[in-house]
């Protein structure tokens, strides 16, 4: 197995046939196939089913895939490093973040690339904390700024700050109150909880709690706009930070109040795959997130402590 047929694969399996996949390559459809049919060969196993309108991926074909665009991605960030590394920076950088912390500096980031760093080519995914991590985990993005992640050997980590959670909701569900309230008064609350899939602990960090509240939840949404909307609406309350509903509270819509006994905390963390060198690209984007995140903290947009790493 080689670079040439692994890109070759790839692009039938993006194209969905070997004629379009022949013309996105610039190469003849009998040299498709014939590189296909040795790399079937090498591996023992068919890698797609030929139909009449073009080429299904069998459960073979859906596991290469996967490696594949790794491989290639690892390849082409390679290149793309070492031929820039005495210049300009420069490279593809995929960057996943929580809602929250796009919230506080994603617009930010993507003026400071396009101005600063003009060749660098940044894709900025956002989604729920557990998805992020998922992101990073399968290699789909380089960098991932994720609340509270598993300790695991194959991530390499970074605290940045943490974020004291507050209960929010509308008053005539939370009460109309300013003061704090307790964590079993919460729990008889009408719960609306954010999903977090594999990582739940984006939360809280107390996993005994952590169960209790998802016990008592009302409502389990992965949808960020579902739960606003929800919570405007009156069908519960939810546990976040003040910037989560940044929105909403600014407008009035509903009310928060701080939690205590205990207070609820969680930690966002810049997380890497332990076991890919950064490249120049990448160094440079996470000191820039680390840098945008601290003035976002410092100009009081981002309710936070910073962890001084």
């Amino acid at each position: 197995m080689d670079l040439r047929q692994l890109r070759y694969f790839a692009a039938i399996c993006e194209h969905g046939s070997l004629s379009h996949a022949a013309d996105h390559m610039r190469v003849a459809v009998s040299a498709l196939s014939h590189h296909l049919a040795n790399l079937e060969a090498e591996l023992g196993t068919p890698l797609f089913v030929r139909k009449p309108r073009g080429m299904q991926r069998t459960a073979a074909g859906e596991r290469l895939y996967g490696h594949a665009k790794m491989i290639l991605k690892a390849v082409n960030t390679a290149e793309a490093d070492v031929r820039g590394g005495g210049g300009e920076i420069s490279g593809l950088v995929s960057i996943g973040m929580a809602y929250s912390a796009v919230k506080a500096i994603g617009v930010e980031l993507a003026t400071r690339v396009l101005t600063d760093y003009p060749r660098v080519q940044l894709a900025l995914a956002e989604s729920l904390s557990g998805s992020t991590l998922a992101h990073l985990m399968a290699s789909e993005v380089d960098l991932a700024l994720v609340y509270n992640p598993p300790s695991d050997a194959v991530l390499r980590t970074r605290p940045v700050l943490e974020e004291q959670m507050v209960c929010v909701g509308k008053p005539e569900i939370i009460g109309h109150s300013d003061d704090p309230i307790t964590v079993n008064e919460l729990l008889e609350l009408p719960i609306i909880l954010l999903r977090q899939g594999i990582s739940a602990r984006a939360i809280i960090e107390d996993v005994n709690l952590l169960k209790k509240i998802e016990g008592r939840a009302k409502l389990q949404l992965n949808s960020v706009q579902a739960i606003a909307g929800s919570i405007v609406a009156g069908l519960g309350c939810v546990i976040g930070t003040k910037l989560f509903m940044q929105d909403q509270l600014e407008s009035g819509a509903v009310h928060y109040r701080p939690i205590i006994e205990p207070q609820l905390s969680r930690t966002l963390y810049i997380c890497e795959l332990a076991d890919r060198p950064p490249t120049y690209a990448i160094e440079t984007m996470r000191d820039l997130i680390l840098s945008l995140v601290s003035a976002a903290v410092h100009d009081g947009r981002w309710e936070a402590r910073l962890i001084d790493a």
